[in-house]
């Protein structure tokens, strides 16, 4: 059995032929999340390819009636990251279901306290939604994002900025002499959440200052930072149904 090694091209150019077994399974998992470019440079596809591989595997509508507790879930794993008109076709829905079943999501409003399974799930998904999307996605209000978003120092990723808006992010502040001192003297020992609060920056820009500095965690801090590492991929899997 041929092996496949994903993004790797052994013969000068895009595979083509017979789409094999694993690359399916993969395309399955990657469609939706990822753009066709990005898809396709995973495979080692062209786009057309992948294109026309997804048309296959994911038919035209084919599901009517009301919406499983599965398919809102799915749903939600979706939105703002792809168009609704790929998410129907994932889904076997209509465009016209999945906009209306997007609008009952936005209606839908809880308060209360996130728990750790929300804010680990939101923290992956924040770079690449919209506010408005992750309202929809977790139920909250927008103030209730925003709010979430600042405690955490967290940023929109450059990229999905200029690709929504056609221009890069806000900039932040030249960094000081002061501030650079301070972030020398406890970045070693100190949470990134907690530096990027001293300093109200993002926990991005914290991360990239320092690695443009050549600082480095102290060897104590990383294996508390192991420990919590380990905390938080069980929470993920557990989010996603992995761990029952």
């Amino acid at each position: 059995m041929r092996r496949i090694t994903w993004g790797t091209d052994h013969t000068g150019g895009p595979r083509r032929g017979r789409w094999t077994t694993p690359e399916i399974a993969r395309l399955k998992e990657l469609y939706g999340l990822r753009d066709e470019e990005g898809i396709a440079k995973a495979l080692n596809r062209p786009v057309a390819s992948v294109r026309r591989m997804a048309e296959q595997i994911f038919q035209l509508a084919t599901r009517t009636g009301p919406w499983s507790a599965r398919e809102v879930t799915d749903l939600r794993r979706y939105l703002g990251g792809t168009s609704h008109e790929t998410i129907a076709r994932i889904l076997g829905r209509t465009v016209e279901e999945v906009q209306q079943q997007v609008e009952e999501l936005r209606r839908v409003q809880q308060s209360g306290r996130w728990t750790q399974e929300e804010v680990v799930e939101f923290k992956r998904l924040y770079g690449t939604r919209t506010d408005d999307d992750l309202a929809a996605i977790f139920g909250r209000s927008i103030d209730a994002v925003k709010r979430l978003g600042a405690r955490y120092c967290l940023a929109k990723d450059k990229a999905f900025v200029r690709r929504l808006t056609g221009s890069s992010a806000t900039r932040m502040p030249r960094w000081s002499s002061e501030e650079i001192a301070l972030l020398t003297t406890i970045y070693p020992l100190e949470a990134n959440l907690d530096i990027a609060q001293k300093l109200n920056r993002s926990v991005k820009s914290i991360v990239s200052k320092a690695h443009n500095l050549g600082l480095r965690k102290a060897d104590e801090r990383l294996e508390e930072m192991g420990r919590e590492n380990v905390s938080l991929r069980y929470l993920a899997k557990k989010s996603s149904g992995a761990v029952t």
